[in-house]
């Protein structure tokens, strides 16, 4: 794998075009296909505070702290993502990629005022019961030092043959829903919302007419901001790591419940129970 350093942020805007313009040609992948052999890197990076502030707003975070969500370095390392998965060599379509599960473990916490290098790479491609994902790991480092490090998985949907090799085992909480907490009201806009302040402008989250292209609905949230909206609700964290698990997609508008016990937390429709979100936070050493 080369590495290549960047001297700013890739615009997301043209990437997002490119990777729309590449899409058609990459309609049935393969998991056995090859992914690029490029890590990119973005260092000296700092905190946009006006950014920042937005985006906890949006999620429901509060504002001020200099202690930064533990999901805010998704939004820094993701346009170096998407310029990887927009590029024509990376086998998934990037229109209508689903963001089905993130491993994020952070080793301490994370200053506002602090700079950081981000490093973003496609570790390979894996089989799925709906398609072929992609794991994309993002790392942030202070003076060489890792602090923060994140594993995505993103699916493009496809008819598969054969059996299922990837079906996620049972959950915690599939069966026997969590103690609610709180219920939200989710406006149509969540999504544009959240796409403005992180920079993930899929349409598949932006509005009715255009998530219908890919086989939904109505407009879905962010499986990002679901699971930011519920580490909200747990207050600043030092030392953790988080697993969520994308389950059923959130239709916006709607109306869901947040429930939790312990280290598991979870996201279900109010009237239908269906379940959206499952997860677990825990401190580390």
């Amino acid at each position: 794998m080369t590495t290549l350093t960047l001297t700013a942020p890739p615009a997301l805007t043209p990437l997002l075009a490119r990777g729309a313009l590449f899409s058609p040609l990459k309609r049935r992948p393969r998991p056995d296909a090859h992914v690029p052999p490029t890590r990119l890197v973005l260092p000296d990076v700092r905190i946009d505070l006006a950014r920042l502030t937005t985006y906890e707003r949006v999620c429901g975070f509060a504002t001020g702290a200099d202690a930064l969500p533990v999901t805010y370095p998704h939004v820094l390392g993701f346009p170096l993502a998407m310029r990887i998965m927009a590029s024509r060599s990376f086998p998934l379509p990037l229109l209508g990629l689903v963001h089905t599960s993130i491993e994020i473990t952070q080793r301490q916490p994370l200053a506002a005022s602090e700079t950081y290098e981000l490093g973003v790479r496609v570790a390979g491609l894996e089989p799925h019961h709906r398609g072929t994902q992609a794991c994309v790991v993002t790392e942030a480092r202070v003076d060489g030092t890792l602090v923060w490090e994140s594993r995505s998985a993103y699916l493009a949907r496809h008819r598969t043959a054969g059996e299922p090799t990837s079906t996620p085992p049972p959950e915690p909480g599939d069966s026997t829903p969590l103690p609610v907490r709180a219920e939200w009201r989710l406006g149509g806009d969540v999504g544009r919302r959240y796409g403005s302040a992180s920079g993930d402008r899929n349409p598949i989250h932006l509005h009715p007419l255009t998530a219908r292209l890919f086989g939904f609905p109505r407009a879905i949230a962010h499986g990002m901001w679901t699971v930011a909206r519920c580490l909200a609700e747990q207050g600043p964290q030092d030392a953790v790591r988080l697993r969520a698990d994308f389950k059923a997609p959130v239709l916006l508008p709607g109306t869901v419940t947040y429930a939790a016990d312990g280290p598991a937390f979870e996201l279900r429709g109010t009237d239908s129970g269906r379940l959206h979100l499952t997860g677990d936070l825990r401190p580390i050493r």
